[in-house]
């Protein structure tokens, strides 16, 4: 909780009204921090700080690992990329983006959050604001950071420094729905935070900006966003599950329920990445903590976590099908990030689909041009090949379908493949008709 008391005017060692950002600091320059970092300087001073000597090293030579960043951006003279955190001491305004994953037991991990709470709480300037824009649950900013920044600095907030939060709704890959053009939620520990945070974010963001009326509702807003996409994305893969088993086409039934003007516009799939496989846990995480067993959310958990068990299964009966053993088999498995276009395998769940299909004796090829080789051998298990390197498979099974693999066609698979051909397409790269009119047997989600 905030250890906040109230002061008289003299005793107030700021004056929130008189504050003036000239120079924001960012902390954390991943898929969230550096886009904003970007933002922030066009209108301010801007530094960039990140633990990874290497991420700065790729920053300063204008280059961005990521792909969310042209390098031209990176250019900006008012945009200062460093590890020093001495560094983080210019700032009025600090924002802290870094991650927040779940454990082996899926339970919320704040090792990034501590450590960079300790951090900045050894290097704020008396009268700053501190910000977090990392999804967590409800109250954590105040149970979790507040006491890492008052005890790293030695100081309390409301009396030296103050608080808030701003949730992130950055869609990585997304260059239509950038940093910009989403409606910005902030909330700071009293009024006077947040219409600092409020004019400073609005400097930026044309959407507008909406003031929560305390952290911990915009902390809740920000969870729940991904917990609701989460939750439709899992009725969409049990519906698929229970359509294959009527012998309908997903797809089709979707695009007929979509006539309807208020249908939910979702597709079933494989549910990976930072959020969404993720961020409904530290919800979960929370409504235990208080007494509370999350049903409906926990479900939906357990069928987007078993999804890649149904692909699979897709994928074996195709093998039957054909006369294919799966233990005398060859597949190639194309893109392992979580989505398309992408460069970040970060808790994909298609490492499962790996295992699950090695487990049955098959020996798996890869091909991700987004990812490095020795990245991909040591995380999934496989090679990572070019595909004019791919040997003769059996099947193929597309994960996450590339731009860069459009240049592919129904042929170059078939050619990579023993007859008959067989295609698990999960996000239907290629159009059901034209891949069995060609010879394949083929399956989509």
């Amino acid at each position: 909780m905030l250890t906040t008391r109230k002061n008289t005017p003299s005793e107030t060692l700021f004056n929130l009204n008189m504050l003036e950002v000239k120079t924001i600091c960012v902390v954390g320059l991943g898929y969230v921090g550096l886009p904003l970092a970007v933002e922030f300087a066009e209108h301010f001073e801007v530094v960039g700080f990140d633990v990874s000597q290497s991420r700065i090293d790729e920053l300063k030579q204008g280059k961005d690992s990521s792909r969310e960043v042209e390098g031209e951006r990176l250019k900006n003279p008012r945009l200062e990329f460093t590890s020093d955190p001495k560094d983080i001491k210019k700032a009025e305004l600090v924002i802290i983006c870094v991650p927040t994953p779940v454990d082996e037991h899926n339970r919320p991990d704040f090792g990034c959050l501590i450590s960079a709470s300790k951090t900045v709480g050894e290097n704020l300037k008396q009268g700053s604001v501190v910000v977090y824009e990392s999804t967590v649950y409800p109250g954590a900013t105040e149970e979790v950071c507040l006491p890492v920044l008052e005890k790293a600095s030695s100081k309390k907030a409301g009396e030296y420094f103050k608080i808030g939060y701003s949730p992130e709704r950055v869609n990585p890959g997304d260059k239509k729905h950038t940093i910009d053009k989403i409606v910005k939620v902030v909330a700071g520990q009293d009024k006077e935070t947040t219409e600092v945070l409020a004019a400073a974010y609005g400097k930026i963001i044309t959407a507008g900006i909406h003031k929560a009326p305390n952290i911990k509702t915009a902390e809740a807003a920000k969870v729940i966003e991904n917990t609701q996409r989460d939750l439709n994305i899992a009725l969409m893969n049990e519906l698929s599950k229970i359509f294959a088993r009527l012998n309908i086409r997903t797809k089709d039934v979707l695009e007929a329920a979509r006539t309807k003007w208020n249908f939910g516009n979702y597709y079933p799939g494989l549910v990976g990445g930072h959020c969404l496989g993720v961020d409904p846990y530290y919800l979960t995480y929370k409504a235990h903590e208080v007494g509370y067993h999350p049903e409906v959310i926990l479900a939906g958990r357990r069928i987007n976590d078993t999804m890649h068990q149904f692909v699979v299964e897709k994928l074996v009966k195709l093998m039957n099908k054909a006369g294919k053993l799966p233990s005398h088999s060859r597949v190639l498995v194309m893109g392992l990030t979580f989505k398309e276009n992408v460069p970040d395998p970060r808790n994909s769940r298609i490492k499962y689909l790996i295992k699950e299909l090695q487990d049955l004796g098959v020996e798996v090829f890869a091909t991700d041009p987004l990812l490095k080789d020795g990245f991909i051998e040591k995380e999934f298990g496989v090679k990572n090949l070019k595909f004019a390197d791919v040997p003769q498979v059996d099947a193929v099974v597309i994960a996450s379908p590339h731009e860069l693999f459009s240049p592919l066609t129904l042929d170059h698979l078939k050619n990579k493949m023993t007859s008959p051909p067989i295609l698990v397409d999960i996000k239907a790269m290629f159009k059901k008709e034209e891949a069995e009119q060609a010879g394949f047997l083929y399956e989509e989600l």
